[in-house]
């Protein structure tokens, strides 16, 4: 088994004429310290895929285990709290908070759980992401790759065991994309992350470890 995997996991909107399988009994395994893509046309079911991995969504059917646990059987407080400890974000739209500075954006994940901060370990990460004269700055006074590494910066920040990427470059120039995308790989290899990315960029899939290409809400490759 690896770090995560989903068992015979569906997901159904809808019912009768209007009835919709996103997911078509998936059974995947992310291997623990690899990068690993989903990559598949628009509405094949990638994001469905990515949400039901995290817990931001539920599957109709199937089990997504964690830790040797199903995530699904936890309570809605215990789901949540494992979301924020062991798991990290990065979406498209950065979603920084535009009202506190990036050190504090970076940082929020681990107050919302009244912890301690390693801040040795924050600052590497900073340093790591060149974000050294920015920590100061609001997210509105950053480039958009620049918010982008806030974002990863923010996502590594709580030590989770994996990170979700869906879709971090869209909103980037393809010098921009080429610039996050290596920073991210760095970073897994750095920090020993696992990171599950959604693209429909084939070369961005072809620098993973693992790529899993989903068509129609069913697996139609999956390649190392």
């Amino acid at each position: 088994m690896g770090v995560l995997d989903t068992i015979c996991l569906s997901k159904v909107y809808g019912k009768g004429e209007n009835k919709v399988n996103a997911l078509e009994d998936i059974s995947v395994s992310i291997e623990k310290g690899k990068f690993t893509t989903i990559i598949g046309p628009s509405g094949s079911g990638k994001s469905t895929l990515l949400h039901c991995m995290a817990g931001l969504d539920n599957p109709t059917t199937g089990k997504v285990i964690l830790d040797d646990e199903d995530i699904f059987k936890l309570s809605e407080d215990k789901l949540s709290k494992l979301r924020r400890q062991k798991l990290g974000f990065i979406f498209q739209r950065f979603n920084l908070i535009p009202v506190i500075s990036v050190y504090e954006n970076i940082v929020l994940p681990i107050s919302l759980d009244n912890k301690k901060v390693d801040k040795e370990y924050v600052y590497e990460i900073i340093e790591t992401l060149g974000l050294n004269d920015k920590i100061s700055k609001f997210p509105n006074e950053l480039s958009g790759g620049q918010q982008q590494r806030v974002a990863i910066a923010r996502a590594l920040a709580n030590k989770p065991e994996i990170i979700f990427a869906d879709e971090p470059t869209g909103n980037l120039d393809s010098k921009t994309t080429e610039e996050v995308i290596n920073l991210l790989k760095m970073c897994v290899s750095k920090f020993g992350q696992t990171l599950v990315m959604i693209t429909h960029n084939n070369e961005i899939a072809n620098m993973a470890d693992t790529c899993i290409t989903i068509k129609d809400g069913k697996i139609f490759t999956n390649t190392k």
